[in-house]
């Protein structure tokens, strides 16, 4: 069977690797990939968001089943294409990628569903959006950009003047481009985050083992929100308790609900939830693999996974049996640009890459990287990420950062 994963990031290298693995596997591209990626697939220069070109590319080369790594083409539509042409795929329709699309819409479904999520209240036009934050009691809150904004579109606000000025920033400034353009203002709620992942085949859902990311950019928990800046798993918060009531209070309703819509889900929906007092409690749902979730998930899958993926893609998840998980943790730290999450300058040469990934129980998944006369280089705020399998958290730690210290480019 002839694969194509769509994307350049962590997340696809790692399904990439994933793959490489498995049974009945014939060729496996990438598009447009990078420079690890390129180790293990044959990579096309045709951009993840051209949808026609993607299209022309898996018709071309005989693919059998494409994998959707980004949220924007799934946004976009391009399974919507891909089914058109008769081509599987791994990943929601558009109307049902807006559940990560929009932030208004996802919070629409979780009421129609009886699903707990922070109260909130949704803008388009800022003036109305600046009047209820000056009217609020309760600090912090949250504001939020509606659109897709590479997860950095939330921002924390301990006051009114920095409720509006972050509205003002998204809305008015375009901080977050058309992301911004409405908004969404929540409570803050207090607990302990947690990702769950699932893959569903529009009815049926098979919940992966838990994982945890990091969000702030430097260690010791200090600086910005970013699109994640490492992750383990399992979550020592995923007790058997915990894990039955995500799944019976947060993903079969809402995948029953959008089914009900008639935007039945399939592919890789990602829970973003705070695991507070009462339970669990939706921050938000994303459309694919989260990234760098998805770097600690697919090294710790032991069953197949291109079965995995065609029982999804095809709606034969119930048939498919239960999947199959390495005991040990898995440990991911992100290298990034000095200057991440802002603007970044690439082309910075990359040292090292080769030494880390050498160590054993090390894997190095290509986050931004690109070639600059034959050399490794930056390409992207997020560049590696390094990953280390260990028989505990602790241990797993320090083997990834031991593997770190291998690397360097300027700025890390």
């Amino acid at each position: 069977m002839n694969v194509l994963v769509v994307g350049s990031g962590g997340r696809e290298h790692a399904f990439v690797d994933a793959l490489s693995r498995s049974k009945g596997l014939g060729r496996l591209l990438a598009a447009p990939g990078n420079p690890g990626m390129a180790e293990q697939a044959e990579c096309f220069d045709v951009s993840a968001t051209d949808i026609p070109g993607l299209i022309a590319l898996a018709k071309d080369e005989k693919v059998d089943l494409v994998v959707v790594g980004p949220e924007a083409p799934l946004v976009g539509g391009i399974v919507d294409a891909l089914e058109a042409e008769g081509i599987a795929a791994v990943g929601p329709k558009k109307e049902a990628a807006q559940i990560e699309g929009s932030k208004a819409y996802m919070k629409e479904i979780c009421r129609h569903a009886h699903i707990p999520t922070a109260q909130h209240k949704a803008f388009q036009e800022v003036s109305e959006a600046i009047a209820y934050c000056e009217t609020l009691d309760r600090w912090p809150s949250v504001v939020k950009a509606d659109g897709l904004a590479a997860g950095k579109g939330v921002i924390i606000v301990q006051n009114a003047e920095e409720a509006v000025a972050a509205v003002r920033g998204m809305m008015l400034d375009e901080r977050f481009g058309g992301a911004g353009q409405r908004v969404v203002v929540e409570e803050f709620l207090e607990g302990e985050e947690l990702s769950v992942i699932a893959l569903v085949d529009g009815s049926c859902v098979a919940v992966l083992e838990s994982s945890r990311d990091h969000k702030a950019a430097f260690d010791g928990d200090t600086g910005p929100n970013t699109g994640g800046m490492g992750a383990f798993s399992p979550s020592r918060l995923l007790s058997r308790r915990t894990y039955e009531q995500i799944e019976e209070r947060v993903l079969l309703p809402v995948v029953h609900a959008m089914a009900r819509e008639g935007k039945p889900f399939s592919g890789f929906l990602y829970a973003g939830l705070m695991i507070t007092d009462e339970g669990p409690y939706v921050l938000e749902f994303n459309a694919r693999g989260g990234d760098p979730e998805t770097e600690v998930l697919m090294p710790r899958l032991e069953s197949d996974v291109l079965g995995l993926f065609v029982a999804t893609a095809k709606g034969q998840l119930e048939e498919h049996g239960d999947l199959l998980w390495s005991s040990n943790v898995a440990f991911c730290v992100v290298l990034a640009d000095g200057d991440y999450p802002e603007s970044v300058t690439p082309g910075k040469i990359i040292s090292g890459v080769d030494k880390a990934a050498a160590r054993d129980g090390i894997k190095v998944f290509h986050m931004g990287t690109g070639l600059s006369d034959g050399q490794l280089v930056t390409a992207g705020g997020r560049v590696l990420a390094v990953v280390a399998m260990d028989s505990s958290l602790q241990s797993a730690r320090d083997r990834a950062y031991e593997a770190c210290e291998d690397i360097w480019f300027e700025g890390m």
